[in-house]
């Protein structure tokens, strides 16, 4: 019998290549699966077997468990099983320094490695093997995540194509990772990017995708020595997959031409790169530090006239000539988007005329409100905007020698626009805080656990309006609101009001 162990294991080991040890490990469990067999299911066996001549010994075992707080490995309450548990007071009368967790053997007699056991070992060892080999796969592409890999198309399913990697590995192409149109038959040679390796019950899922931006990248890398030697940097990507794609490229060696040198002699490296991914037309851009001028390279072919910048909402308004219009939006608004995919930027087309008139009604805007706030004529208000003020802020707290370099504004007057711009965000931060508190307590504040009718309306004076405004507060800050609530009382009314938050990230 014990020969015959040692014979199973080596034969196995060699055949499939999985570690000794990982046998060695299901014969064990096998052998301890056909005592339980023998002995009763509800009880508790350990096997061990001598690495070196295959005998072994068996050993029953009972565990130290908490008999009111005892749950399985998926964390559902179990009952206590007198054939494989211990209390703790049964165990301390055994070992008066045994503690939950401990675990007490005694030996008994083995079974024999027999039909029944042989028949048990041999499904558990199938079984580990296929685990065996499915983590060799999964530790064998781990590396390889983001990265190209080639295979042959196996097998075509209706929302999937299954690829062939070699060495029993198999990648899986859903149809949110093709592209769209593309067409395969088996026996196809492909190459795609490894994405993802999850893991599920029949063992690690290499996720495949063809319409990974990354995939572009990384063919840039193998058509373009430049870009693997790091001489030239892709920075940026946007890809409709199938259909159009956008790259910007940056040089660190200023001999070398980034846009020519990723087009190739004759276009032979774009094309290389678009006959992979199903004759995806490839815009190649130069990269700019500047994201308006990013922009207006990202937008070609399409002439930009001009950009103006929001930084506040990241957004652009991009003007461009009438004639230019249909090209810089593209089929469907391709063009635009893959421009501000590649820039980062939300993009806003317009013609040159919608852009004056955009302008206009915005100068015009901010003049009104000057003339209103600020108490000042039309000269005076249009002379602010014209030198690039638009907010009450920024007249009140710029340096003064900003509004001094103005034509016409002396010391004097710059010091009134001053105290009138202050005065003005004063007075609209009491208005608005008087809103606040004329509006009541919201109905969630009201409805809060614990929360009583004076409470919210003490909370409301002081602009504490909603449970989120009540969660945002500490609690020394709410007892300076309300003094009469002592730490424990306000601690629980604050976690009461955070609690939605910790739903979100639940």
């Amino acid at each position: 019998m014990s020969k015959e162990i040692l014979m199973v294991v080596d034969s196995v080991s060699n055949e499939k290549g999985v570690p000794k040890e990982t046998l060695f490990e299901a014969v064990e469990l096998a052998l301890a699966v056909a005592t339980r067999k023998r002995y009763g299911e509800t009880f508790d066996f350990r096997v061990a077997i001598d690495r070196t001549d295959g005998s072994y010994e068996t050993f029953r075992r009972w565990t130290v468990v908490d008999e009111e707080n005892l749950f399985d490995e998926d964390g559902e309450e179990k009952a206590f099983n007198p054939d494989a548990n211990l209390n703790l007071s049964q165990a301390l009368t055994k070992d008066p320094e045994a503690s939950f967790g401990f675990v007490f053997e005694e030996q008994v007699e083995s079974v024999g490695f027999g039909r029944i056991a042989a028949q048990t070992a041999k499904q558990v060892i199938v079984q580990k093997v296929r685990e065996a080999e499915r983590d060799q796969i999964a530790a064998a592409y781990d590396g390889k995540i983001n990265s190209i890999v080639s295979g042959t198309v196996k097998k075509l399913g209706r929302d999937n194509v299954i690829v062939d990697l070699g060495n029993n590995a198999e990648g899986i192409l859903t149809r949110e990772h093709l592209i769209p149109r593309e067409i395969f038959r088996v026996g196809d040679r492909l190459r795609a990017m490894l994405v993802e390796i999850k893991s599920d019950n029949r063992g690690p899922q290499l996720i495949l995708s063809r319409t990974s931006r990354q995939m572009l990248v990384e063919l840039f890398k193998i058509e373009v020595p430049e870009i693997s030697e790091d001489v030239i940097q892709i920075l940026g990507a946007a890809r409709d997959p199938g259909s159009r794609a956008k790259i910007a490229v940056k040089t660190n060696d200023g001999r070398i031409d980034p846009v020519g040198a990723c087009v190739g002699m004759r276009g032979s490296r774009v094309q290389a790169v678009s006959g992979e991914l199903a004759g995806e037309r490839i815009d190649i851009v130069l990269w700019d530090d500047n994201p308006a001028q990013l922009t207006i390279n990202a937008m070609a072919p399409a002439e930009v006239a001009s950009i103006i910048l929001d930084e506040e909402s990241h957004s652009m308004d991009v003007a461009v000539t009438e004639e230019n219009l249909a090209q810089a939006i593209g089929r469907g608004g391709q063009n635009v988007r893959l421009a501000s995919d590649l820039s980062g930027w939300s993009l806003n087309i317009m013609t040159e005329e919608e852009a004056a008139k955009k302008q206009d009604d915005e100068a015009k805007s901010f003049i009104d409100d000057f003339i209103k706030y600020l108490s000042v004529d039309e000269d005076v208000a249009s002379a602010l905007v014209e030198e690039g003020f638009t907010t009450l802020e920024e007249v009140a707290y710029v340096p003064i020698e900003e509004l001094s370099s103005i034509e016409g504004f002396d010391e004097e007057i710059v010091s009134e626009l001053r105290d009138r711009a202050k005065d003005s965000l004063l007075t609209k931060a009491i208005a608005d805080e008087e809103a606040n508190s004329l509006a009541g307590p919201n109905e969630d504040l009201l409805q809060m656990e614990g929360m009583t009718m004076e409470l919210a309306k003490t909370l409301s004076r002081n602009s504490v309006n909603a449970m989120e405004d009540l969660a945002e507060l500490s609690v020394s800050e709410l007892i300076e609101i309300e003094p009469s609530i002592d730490e424990s009382e306000g601690a629980k009314l604050i976690m009461k009001a955070r609690e939605p938050w910790f739903e979100e990230t639940a």
